[in-house]
């Protein structure tokens, strides 16, 4: 799967490990920024993978900051954009099945390591349930056109 990957200063550490594993896992990544723990401002590296996700250069995006709040309101102003904060295996789980997130936010100063990666299997393998959710999408997809004048 093509993965679109960004974090701010506060989430480069974790970042750099999760672009590392999904490589290994045979994933191609497309790293948006940051390079270092130089301080930065997660709006633009949010924006940039929402804009590829959105735009279908990814089929998802993962971003980290410090708690993965921010990157998740901003990602979440692009148009298309369904991004998740998930603290838990559980959450990732859901946020796929019934939400189709199609962005995983994650915060670097909160999670280790090891339970970041397991978030990312599960939210990575997770298929979208359809059904009753689709329905629900729909009508955020069609407010989102309304408001942006594309309706």
């Amino acid at each position: 799967m093509k993965v679109a990957i960004g974090s701010d200063h506060a989430g480069y550490e974790l970042k750099k490990h999760l672009y590392e594993m999904l490589n290994r896992e045979g994933h191609e990544v497309i790293d948006c920024g940051t390079d270092s723990e130089s301080r930065t401002d997660y709006p633009d590296y949010a924006i940039e993978v929402g804009k590829k996700v959105a735009g279908r250069d990814a089929e998802r995006g993962i971003l980290v900051c410090g708690t993965g709040i921010g990157m998740s309101i901003a990602a979440n102003k692009v148009p298309g954009i369904r991004a998740a904060l998930c603290a838990n295996e559980r959450c990732a789980e859901m946020s796929r099945r019934h939400n189709n997130a199609n962005v995983l936010t994650l915060g670097g100063r909160e999670l280790a390591a090891e339970a970041a990666e397991k978030i990312v299997r599960v939210w990575m393998s997770t298929p979208f349930e359809g059904g009753r959710h689709a329905g629900r999408l729909a009508r955020i997809a069609e407010y989102e056109e309304r408001r942006d004048g594309r309706k």
